[in-house]
Parts: structure tokens; C-alpha cells; sequence
């Protein structure tokens, strides 16, 4: 019964501060110079000031900002999002479109960053002062100083020229056009690899080092040295008794770290040419498509939300004296 309650105060929380995003979105959306009823009407060819008003009105731009907001709200609620300025669909049905192959970029970035970069922060802090902790070390480092534009430009300079062997744009092979099943799910993974690889890096070497940190303080606890005392195996004692306790500060940080991750696939897609959220949010920036744009940023920040709701319920799972509270 406590934990239905939680859940439900945790969403009436969600709630608000969904809504508190969407106006905050809403309000720095339109507080941005330029007017997107004058590039409607540059693309139609141009109009004069009576073309204009008729745009805005047939868009409900005419009307106060708290008008509009209070509309945007009651239809987001029904699942409309409006009408993009620029494609002239719903915007809903583009986010559709789209939303598939960021999810299967971020997760995939996501579940490879966590499970490597935990098991090389294991590896490392079993001998702290090992060459091979040392190099975990660097390679951390190194993996955190490197902006990921600039780590997704270099690879596709490396595969793109000087050993051209992987795709470096798109999500699918025009040759293979029609491929279904195994052939075109294969096809998406050959061009996965280099977007993925390029978000895992950064959040990999995060993970390593926050698992070698959290692994060393918990290595050196007493229930722990008192299982190595009871003879049982070193394997045991690191991922049954050590590892389980070391993964709280993990799944702090990764549902934290969806808000960067999402924006860092913005990067990853525009350099790639990946067909998500983030190339249709770059779009509707060059071309001032506010309900686009605001539909991008709704999505995106219901995502970052239900990761954290998801993340504040799972410490119940990984440690049990949560579970009554």
C-alpha cells in the first residue's frame, strides 16, 4: 500500500513539473526573435501585411501568449500537439515518425555506457594500482574531455575516408531499399554503430569511473571483508555482495543524465545524418516552426521525467529497506 501511494505522489509530481517545462518551453519558444507567420509567407512566395494577419489568425498566432499557452495545454492533454508550419502535418504524426530511431540510438548508447563502463570500473578497482586501473584511468579522462560533435566528426573522418568501411550517414542503404526483416534489421545496426558508439564514449567513461569509485568504498566495507573471511569466491563476493550496493550511485547518475543524453543525441544525429528527434528539432529552428520545435521539447521532456520517475522507483528494487518507505 505505501509503495501505490509513493507511485501516485511521485506522478502528481511528474505532473506539475511537466507542465511547469512546457511553460517555460512555451514562454523562450516565443520570446525568440523573428516571426514565424513572415516565414510562412516568405516561403509562399511573399505576401503583403493583410497575407500575414491571415496566417496568423489561421494559426492562432493573433491571439495574447497566455491564450495560446492555455490551448496548447488542453490540446497536448487530447495528444495534439498542432500543425507544423514547415511540413504542414500534425505534429504528432512527425514525432512518430521519429521518435523510433532516437530511442533505439539512446538506448542502445545508454544500456552499452552502463554495462561496460560498470564492468571496466569493477575490473579497475580490484587492483587501484594496477597499469591496467591506470589505463582505465586515461582512458576515462580522455573519453570526458572530448566534446561528443568532436568525437562523431572524427570518426567519420577515420571510417568516412581513411578507412572507409562503415556508413557514416543515414539509417539505411538506398541499395537496399524495400529490404525487410532480417536484411533491413541488420542494415539499421551497420548504421547504428557509429552514432551509438559516438554517444556511448562520453557516458562509458563516466560510468567507468563512478563504478571504480563506488566499487572501492564498498570493497572496503566489513560485510564485505567478512564474506571474503567466510572463504567464499572472489567472484562471488564482487558481483553478489559488492557490486549491488556500488550500483545506487549508477542508476543515480544515468537517470540524471537522460537530460544529456537526449541533447547529445541532438549532436549525434545532426553529424550523422540519423533520422530523429534531433535532426526535426534542428529543422524546426532554421525554420522558426514553433509548434514543431515545442512538440520536440514536450516529448523530450516527458522522456527525461518518466527515466526519473523510473530511476526514483528502482532504488526500491536494488535495495529492499527503501521498500516501506
Amino acid at each position: 500500500m505505501n509503495t501505490f501511494f509513493t507511485i501516485l505522489r511521485r506522478l502528481a509530481v511528474a505532473a506539475g513539473l511537466m507542465v511547469a517545462v512546457l511553460a517555460i518551453n512555451f514562454t523562450l519558444i516565443h520570446a525568440a526573435p523573428g516571426d514565424p507567420a513572415s516565414v510562412i509567407a516568405g516561403e509562399m512566395g511573399g505576401g503583403d501585411q493583410a497575407v500575414i494577419d491571415s496566417i496568423k489568425k489561421a494559426y492562432g498566432l493573433d491571439k495574447p501568449l497566455p491564450e495560446q499557452f492555455i490551448t496548447y495545454i488542453g490540446k497536448s492533454v487530447r495528444g495534439d500537439l498542432g500543425m507544423s508550419y514547415t511540413y504542414n502535418k500534425p505534429v504528432s504524426s512527425l514525432i512518430a515518425d521519429r521518435i523510433g530511431p532516437t530511442i533505439l540510438l539512446v538506448l542502445t548508447a545508454l544500456l552499452v555506457a552502463i554495462v561496460v563502463g560498470t564492468l571496466l570500473g569493477v575490473f579497475a578497482s580490484l587492483k587501484p594500482k594496477s597499469f591496467s586501473s591506470a589505463v582505465v584511468t586515461v582512458f576515462s579522462l580522455t573519453g570526458l574531455a572530448m566534446p561528443v560533435f568532436w568525437t562523431g566528426i572524427l570518426l567519420v573522418i577515420l571510417f568516412g575516408k581513411v578507412w572507409p568501411v562503415m556508413p557514416i550517414a543515414g539509417m539505411y542503404d538506398v541499395r537496399n531499399y524495400g529490404a525487410t526483416g532480417w536484411a533491413a534489421a541488420l542494415d539499421v545496426l551497420h548504421h547504428l554503430v557509429l552514432p551509438a558508439l559516438t554517444l556511448t564514449l562520453v557516458y562509458l567513461a563516466q560510468y567507468s569511473r563512478l563504478a571504480r569509485a563506488s566499487m572501492l568504498e564498498v570493497l572496503s566495507s566489513d560485510y564485505v571483508r567478512t564474506a571474503k573471511a567466510k572463504g567464499l569466491h572472489q567472484g562471488v563476493v564482487v558481483f553478489k555482495h559488492a557490486l549491488r550496493n556500488a550500483l545506487m550511485p549508477l542508476v543515480t547518475i544515468a537517470g540524471l543524465q537522460f537530460g544529456n543524453l537526449v541533447s547529445g543525441a541532438v549532436l549525434v544525429e545532426t553529424v550523422f545524418s540519423w533520422p530523429g528527434l534531433g535532426t526535426l528539432a534542428l529543422d524546426a529552428i532554421l525554420g522558426r516552426d514553433y509548434p514543431t520545435l515545442l512538440g520536440v521539447l514536450t516529448f523530450s521532456s516527458l522522456f527525461v521525467i518518466t527515466a526519473n520517475l523510473l530511476t526514483d522507483l528502482s532504488y526500491r528494487w536494488i535495495d529492499p529497506r527503501l521498500r516501506g518507505k
